[in-house]
């Protein structure tokens, strides 16, 4: 099969093109920059140029493929104008698509997605507010366009990690304490890196229409213990800060950090056959990478 890769040269991406390749695909990748397209071309990828605001590169990715992965985001937390972008990349990449067999993988979050019964699993929708990509690809499947969604953990983990937990690892060395919220039992869903490439290339051979996927290994840690092992290795105290001095403390992920959003992949496990084989978070972050930098 030969497949669209949006964000080939990414945290996430790279590893899902490594996945396709190994398994005998063709990927075409989209590279926004001279250094990105070369980085593509030396690993046996065909380069598509253009970005996440091109809606006709997009358009003409997609046309050439068997099916596409959307992972590309504008990963600016500090506002989601980012958002509005995505949406319309994602519908430029479904118009391609519409009436035909070739599937199309779309990127979401599990932040945000409210739980039922104190959990979230693959029925429970997300919010069509802030990042809509999982709405948007749900319309498009309702239009005729064989869309389906897998909904990353806060913490995607591995080496070259740059999200949510390296920001709190810098944090914690600039300010002098590792902080959570609370009593910091709130809990993060996390999976490995080359644990979520693997989902992507399954969902992708097993396309289905309108189905959500959790790409979730650890169902949930307690922000308070990934805070603990942070402040261990850094040999800094651990503190608790009020909601209130939440804002001041972690800047723009005091919208995150206390989010309680234990996750489980029970339904996804049993329809792609995926079992996570990887290292869980804590496990990873006991690895000198995320703190040898």
């Amino acid at each position: 099969m030969r497949v669209f890769v949006t964000g080939a040269t990414g945290f996430v991406g790279s590893a899902i093109v490594q996945e396709l390749l190994a398994a005998g695909h063709q990927v075409l990748g989209l590279a926004r920059s001279d250094a990105s397209a070369q980085s593509l071309r030396k690993t046996g990828v065909d380069v598509l140029r253009g970005n996440l605001e091109d809606p006709e590169a997009l358009k003409e990715g997609a046309s050439a493929a068997d099916g596409v992965i959307h992972t590309a985001f504008i990963h600016d937390f500090s506002q989601y104008a980012a958002a509005a972008t995505d949406k319309r990349a994602i519908e430029a990449l479904g118009s391609a698509l519409v009436g035909t067999d070739r599937p199309l993988i779309v990127t979401g979050g599990i932040l945000i997605v409210p739980s039922e019964g104190g959990i979230i699993t693959e029925t429970n929708a997300a919010p069509a507010t802030h990042r809509a990509s999982e709405a948007t690809a749900m319309a498009l499947a309702e239009a005729g366009v064989q869309a389906s969604v897998i909904r990353l953990p806060p913490s995607v983990h591995d080496q070259g990690d740059v999200g949510f937990v390296p920001f709190l690892i810098d944090l914690a060395r600039k300010k002098g304490v590792s902080a959570y919220v609370g009593d910091g039992s709130n809990r993060w869903p996390a999976v490995h890196r080359l644990d979520a490439a693997r989902l992507y290339r399954l969902a992708l051979e097993k396309a289905a229409t309108g189905q959500r996927y959790n790409a979730i290994g650890d169902e949930g840690i307690p922000v308070r213990e990934i805070a603990e092992l942070i402040g261990q290795e850094l040999q800094v105290p651990v503190v608790s800060v009020s909601p209130e001095e939440a804002i001041n403390h972690f800047d723009w992920m005091s919208r995150f950090i206390t989010f309680d959003s234990p996750a489980t992949a029970t339904q996804t496990r049993a329809a792609l056959g995926w079992e996570p084989v990887h290292a869980g978070l804590i496990e990873d972050l006991r690895k000198s990478h995320y703190f040898n930098r």
